[in-house]
């Protein structure tokens, strides 16, 4: 999904000049990157609230117009009201075609509830939710799908089970196999505890 964001420059800076952007709906934001100055920018608040429900959003390369010039960029943080349903700063990153970029990918389990194991009482661990990768612009995925579907009680998903895209490669294995992070688990449902519980009762109705 291909997401564009329009902005225009602006001068006046500080926290003055951004409270009086929020004031007037507006959300102040800076573009950085690839060997060109910082460009301090001006949102729309109502443009990019259409899109911040997006996954794709936090780790798509994204369309930046500004002052109708685009580029391609990459969202590097997003800073939010601490309770008002409102976008408070946006950090952008520059991004070169003919460069590798690195940045984290969500991660979309398949077959949770359809899994052999799942059925058979496995209980399914979750220990990551994204995954770290280097790639061209081009290659960068919105999100990387994990099939458990086969997956056995008792096993674990590591990173190098993934079959990545082509042209992505994970952060973490590219430091070495000691890397090879766990990202999904399942279990025996424990039962020893419930058998426990449920003899200690019987032993206390007896008692009385």
């Amino acid at each position: 999904m291909s997401i564009t964001l329009v902005a225009t420059t602006r001068t006046d800076l500080g926290k003055g000049a951004s409270r009086r952007l929020r004031h007037t709906d507006h959300t102040p934001g800076v573009v950085y990157g690839s060997g060109k100055d910082p460009v301090s920018l001006t949102f729309e608040h109502k443009e990019l609230m259409k899109v911040e429900g997006i996954e794709a959003f936090y780790s798509s390369v994204l369309s930046l117009e500004i002052d109708g010039v685009a580029e391609q960029v990459l969202l590097k943080d997003i800073q939010r009201h601490s309770f008002k349903e409102r976008i408070q700063h946006l950090d952008l990153l520059r991004v070169d075609a003919t460069h590798a970029l690195q940045t984290t990918v969500p991660l979309h389990f398949l077959n949770e509830d359809t899994a052999t194991a799942v059925k058979n009482g496995g209980v399914i661990a979750h220990l990551a939710n994204e995954l770290e990768v280097t790639c061209l612009p081009a290659d960068l995925p919105a999100f990387i799908e994990v099939d458990i579907a086969n997956v056995e009680i008792g096993q674990t998903v590591h990173i190098s089970d993934v079959v990545l895209p082509k042209g992505v490669e994970s952060v973490e294995l590219i430091k070495g196999e000691e890397h090879d992070l766990p990202l999904l688990a399942i279990t025996a449902k424990k039962v020893v505890a419930e058998d426990e519980e449920e003899a200690t009762t019987e032993a206390a109705d007896a008692a009385e």
